[in-house]
C-alpha cells in the first residue's frame, strides 16, 4: 500500500516487503549548525470520547518561539503517519510566514507515529484508538493546553497546516473544532475518502504524458504487458525471477506474490511521479533526489538498453541501488508478517502497519488497476488489498465493512463539500493524491490553488530559485491569505 501499497502505494522508505510506506511529507533539510529545538511531551487523553477512560500517554511536541511577538498568531504544524520532525521548526515555508506574522510555532505529532505511543503495542485492541477524529480532538486538547501554559492573550488565533493526510486534518481541524483554530492552510490533503481509488495511476498516466509525452507512456505500458505475457508459464517465472533480482523463486500461481510484485514494479514509477522533482531535492545526499519522471523516461525510451522489459529491468536496478537492496522481496507472505508485527520497537515498526489500519477503517484509498486509462497491466484488483485488511488484522475488516467505514468518513467530514470557511486548499498537478482533493473552488472563504506542473506538498518547502512560477504565485497568494485571515474576527 501507498497513501501505502497497493493499499495505497508509494515508495518514500525501504520497508520489510517492498518499497513502501505512508504518503508522507518529507521533512527539508537542517540548513545551518544551531541545534533544532529539543522534544517535549504533552500529557494526553487516551480516548477523548469516553468520560470513563482516564488512561493518558505522552505526546511529542516541538516549539519555536524566536519569531513571536505578543499579540501575535501562533502557528501549528499537524504531524501525520511517521515521526515529526524537529527540522520543520526551522525550515520550510510556514517558517516564513511566521517571521512575516511573528508566529509562536508548534508542531505536534500524530498519536501512534514516531515516539508519540499511547499503548503498549499495536494489537488490533489497541489500534481502535488510532483514528483521525481522535487526532482531531488531541489537538484541540493541545492547543487549550498551550494557550493556558504560555498565557496567549485571549483572541489569540491560531492557524493550522499540514500536508498530505496532516493536509486533511488541517482542513478537517478547521471544520471540526472552529473556535479553536482560526484558519487553516491544508496542502495535498485527500478530502473524499473513496475505497477503490483507481483515479491514482489514472494521475501518473497524466504525469507521464505530460513531462515526457506519448512515446515513454507507450514503452511503459508495454513493459508491463511483457512483465503479465512472462507470467504466463514455468519459464517466465524463471525470466522474471533473474531479470528483476527476486528474492525468492516466483510462483505464478500464487496471485498475492503475483499482485505484490505488480505493485513493487508500478511503484518505481509512482513513488517517483508523487515526489517529482520539487520534492524528492529535499532529501539532501539521497541517491533519490535527483531521480525524477524524466529519468525514467530516459531509460524507457534508451533502445539501445533493449526491449520495453529490458528498460523496465534498468529502472529497477537502478531503484535497487537507490535503496541498497540487493534482492527485491515481493513475497505476500512476507509483507503481511511484517504488518502483523505489534511491537512499537520492532525494525517491521515503519508506520505501515498503523496506516493501513487507517485506510481499512476510514479511508480505503486503495490503488488499483481497475481502470484502462493507466499502463500498469491488471494485476492489482481491489481484493489484493481489501484482502490485506483482513490478513493484518482480522476477518471482520472486509469490503463491506471498509465501504461503510468509507462512507461514515464522508458523512463526518463532508468530502469534496468540506464546509468550513477561513481554509486554503493547494494541490500540484502531478501529484495523484488531487484526484481526492478539491482542486477548484468559487467560495473565497474556502480558496483552491491548483499548481499546474508540481507534485505532492510542493509549496511546503523552501522556496529555490528554479522554482515554477505557478509554485512561486501559489506560496505568495497563501502567505497573503493568512495575512487577511489573521485581520478577520
Amino acid at each position: 500500500m501507498l497513501p501505502l501499497f497497493s493499499v495505497v502505494s508509494l515508495s518514500l522508505l525501504a520497508c520489510v516487503a517492498g518499497r513502501r510506506s505512508p504518503p508522507l511529507l518529507m521533512a527539508p533539510p537542517h540548513v545551518g549548525d544551531d541545534p533544532l529545538p529539543p522534544d517535549q511531551w504533552y500529557t494526553q487523553q487516551l480516548d477523548h470520547f469516553d468520560a470513563s477512560e482516564t488512561r493518558t500517554w505522552q505526546q511529542r511536541y516541538q516549539v519555536n518561539d524566536s519569531f513571536y511577538h505578543p499579540g501575535g498568531p501562533v502557528f501549528l504544524m499537524i504531524g501525520g503517519e511517521g515521526p515529526a520532525s524537529a527540522v520543520w521548526l526551522v525550515s520550510g515555508t510556514w517558517i516564513d510566514y511566521a517571521q512575516q506574522y511573528g508566529a509562536l510555532c508548534f508542531q505536534l505529532e500524530h498519536r501512534f507515529y514516531g515516539d508519540s505511543l499511547p499503548t503498549e503495542d499495536m494489537s488490533v485492541e489497541n489500534l481502535r484508538y488510532l483514528s483521525s477524529e481522535q487526532a482531531l480532538a488531541d489537538l484541540a486538547a493541545f492547543t487549550a493546553a498551550m494557550t493556558e501554559q504560555y498565557a496567549l492573550p485571549e483572541g489569540t488565533k491560531w492557524v493550522s497546516f499540514g500536508g498530505s493526510y496532516p493536509g486533511s486534518l488541517s482542513a478537517w481541524y478547521r471544520l471540526k473544532y472552529p473556535h479553536m483554530v482560526h484558519a487553516a492552510v491544508s496542502t495535498s490533503a485527500p478530502l473524499l475518502a473513496k475505497t477503490n481509488f483507481f483515479e491514482y495511476l489514472e494521475v501518473v498516466n497524466y504525469a507521464i504524458h505530460a513531462k515526457s509525452g506519448d512515446e515513454c507512456y507507450g514503452n511503459v505500458e508495454l513493459s508491463f504487458q511483457a512483465v503479465e505475457d512472462l507470467l504466463q508459464d514455468a519459464a517466465g517465472w524463471a525470466t522474471l525471477t533473474d531479470k528483476f533480482k527476486l528474492c525468492s523463486s516466483l510462483d505464478g500461481t500464487n496471485s498475492n506474490d503475483v499482485s505484490n510484485l505488480m505493485q513493487n514494479l508500478a511503484d518505481l514509477w509512482s513513488g517517483v511521479v508523487q515526489y517529482n522533482e520539487d520534492n524528492f531535492g529535499f532529501r539532501g545526499g539521497s541517491k533519490l533526489a535527483n531521480i525524477t519522471i524524466n529519468t525514467l523516461c530516459d531509460i524507457m525510451n534508451d533502445a539501445d538498453t533493449g526491449s520495453p522489459l529490458d528498460r523496465l529491468v534498468a529502472i529497477n536496478d537502478l531503484m535497487m541501488d537507490a535503496y541498497e537492496e540487493t534482492c527485491l522481496d515481493f513475497s505476500y507472505d512476507s509483507m503481511i508478517a511484517a504488518m502483523r508485527d505489534t511491537d512499537f520497537s520492532s525494525a517491521n515498526n515503519t508506520g505501515m502497519r498503523q496506516w493501513i489500519y487507517q485506510t481499512c477503517t476510514e479511508f480505503g484509498w486503495y490503488q488499483t488497476t481497475e481502470s484502462a486509462d493507466q499502463p500498469f497491466g491488471s494485476r492489482l484488483p481491489l481484493p489484493f488489498s481489501i484482502q490485506q485488511c483482513v490478513d493484518v488484522y482480522g476477518a471482520q475488516f472486509e469490503q463491506t465493512f471498509i465501504d461503510a467505514a468509507v462512507a461514515a468518513t464522508n458523512t463526518d467530514y463532508g468530502a469534496r463539500q468540506l464546509p468550513a470557511k477561513r481554509v486554503v486548499l493547494v494541490n500540484g498537478s502531478i501529484d495523484p493524491w488531487h484526484a481526492m482533493g478539491i482542486i477548484e473552488s468559487s467560495d473565497p472563504d474556502r480558496p483552491a490553488i491548483f499548481i499546474n506542473g508540481t507534485a505532492h506538498c510542493a509549496n511546503m518547502y523552501p522556496a529555490r530559485e528554479e522554482d515554477l512560477p505557478g509554485l512561486t504565485a501559489a506560496r505568495q497568494q497563501i502567505g497573503e491569505l493568512i495575512g487577511k485571515w489573521l485581520q478577520e474576527d
